[in-house]
């Protein structure tokens, strides 16, 4: 009996294998010497590809970046949204912390890389398909805040997708901004969760 799926060819499995290799080289090679540190050339070299091949999976090392970051922003954000819906029943302030705790520690795990990640996703071209996917990670973050913050009885469905969008600006500025780069992850988390708490109040206050 046939499947339902065709077979991958040799060629789809050849290609599959070399942009495997070229993200574990990207991967590593940021991971230790930051994305300033590190060549195109070099990761061609650690991949065991020619240059113009890696071209063919990500024309610039800004783009083998965003390749990178986009998985680790994807698991970040599956951690953080498991962790607020065991924070459930807290109020909103909790589950919104706990939600965005994963992605602050996951940008802040090398801050050069991810500050640089932050800066190509806001001001690059957005059509280009990684940068694309990674915006698309950053709404589904957006998303998440605001579907915890619409299950605040003080909080109405549009306010809560304004004030998730002020959220999130909040963790781009606090997780990029050079006077926060000595701090600690739990001192970022911290001003990060006071800086919310004061965004939130007044909606309480109103109530």
């Amino acid at each position: 009996m046939r499947s339902g799926h065709m077979p991958i060819g040799r060629r789809e499995l050849a290609k599959q294998a070399k942009r495997e290799r070229i993200m574990t080289a990207a991967r590593d090679l940021f991971a230790e010497h930051g994305v300033d540190g590190v060549t195109t050339q070099q990761i061609a070299d650690r991949a065991d590809v020619a240059i113009g091949t890696l071209y063919l999976y990500a024309s610039t090392k800004a783009e083998l970046l965003i390749m990178v970051q986009n998985e680790k922003f994807a698991a970040a954000i599956d951690d953080g949204l498991a962790a607020a819906n065991a924070a459930a029943g807290q109020g909103a302030l909790e589950p919104v912390v706990a939600l965005i705790r994963p992605v602050v520690e996951y940008v802040r795990e090398h801050i050069e890389n991810g500050r640089t990640y932050l800066h190509e996703l806001v001001f690059g071209d957005p059509v280009e398909p990684y940068r694309n996917a990674g915006l698309a990670l950053a709404g589904r973050l957006e998303d998440g805040v605001t579907g915890l913050l619409a299950q605040d009885d003080h909080i109405d469905a549009a306010d809560a997708a304004t004030l998730a969008r002020v959220i999130t600006a909040i963790i781009h500025l606090s997780t990029t901004a050079t006077v926060y780069l000595h701090r600690s992850d739990e001192a970022v988390i911290a001003d990060i969760r006071d800086q919310i708490h004061a965004t939130l109040a007044p909606h309480h206050r109103a109530a």
